[in-house]
């Protein structure tokens, strides 16, 4: 049971009583209770403000560089995950969908793009519509390389700071849940036309959080670490002509 008088209170009415006795020696020493009200009230008065500027204001101005703080580290995770899987999980899928061609044309990035450029990109993955056909890749292979990175997935998701990239963690889960869908189907080869379907969603689910995402990565590369975003265009996996070589 939670002690009815925990130390932060027995602290608040200490600094209340101790306020209290020196405005009672001010009154002993000067005898003048009208000069004590009118700093009191004007004290008290002064309280709302206060109330504003820390609470209000200034509380949310830290509140939001904190979480920028957060992102930021989060940012890490995110170049974790598409150096030991994004990157390749982003070609593997690419096969599957006949309309690849259109959103290359619109993620061949350079050091020259703008945030206009990249807010352009986003729109368009956005309203692209993937047409995802099982027959165009390798189900089999493609399990195969989800099941390689399913414990790494999962250590990715036992990371309670993802809770605030909700975005990435709509990817993570749309990801695990291809990989159960395949994992627990023996024969890949001879699915019914209503399991083709399903399992198609499935991939396009994935397949467009994954390239918004690493759109959005793209950027934050661009912005804050431009060697790695150097490094980033040089294998970006939707520039056919992209060499991991300088020349």
């Amino acid at each position: 049971m939670k002690k009815l008088f925990d130390w932060q209170v027995v602290f608040g009415i200490c600094l209340v009583g101790l306020s209290a006795a020196v405005y009672f020696v001010h009154f002993l020493i000067f005898r003048d209770a009208h000069h004590i009200f009118i700093y009191l009230i004007g004290d008290i008065g002064f309280v709302f403000i206060e109330v504003l500027l820390v609470v209000l204001i200034l509380e949310k101005v830290l509140g939001y560089r904190e979480k920028n703080n957060m992102l930021k580290k989060l940012n890490m995770v995110i170049g974790a995950f598409f150096s030991e899987a994004g990157r390749e999980l982003i070609d593997k899928l690419a096969t599957f969908d006949p309309e690849c061609a259109d959103m290359k044309g619109c993620l061949i990035i350079s050091t020259e793009w703008s945030k206009r450029d990249f807010l352009k990109a986003r729109t368009f993955l956005k309203q692209h519509t993937c047409s995802i056909n099982l027959d165009k890749g390798d189900l089999a292979k493609l399990r195969t390389f989800l099941l390689e990175k399913r414990y790494f997935l999962l250590n990715l998701l036992e990371n309670p700071n993802l809770l605030e990239h909700e975005t990435f963690t709509d990817l993570l889960w749309a990801v695990f849940h291809l990989t159960e869908e395949l994992a627990f189907r023996k024969e890949l080869s001879i699915l019914q036309d209503t399991d083709k379907e399903h399992i198609g969603n499935d991939i396009k689910r994935a397949y467009r959080l994954l390239v918004i995402e690493w759109l959005a990565y793209m950027k934050h590369l661009k912005q804050d670490y431009p060697y790695l975003f150097s490094l980033a265009i040089r294998t970006n996996p939707f520039d056919e002509n992209a060499e991991v070589e300088v020349k």
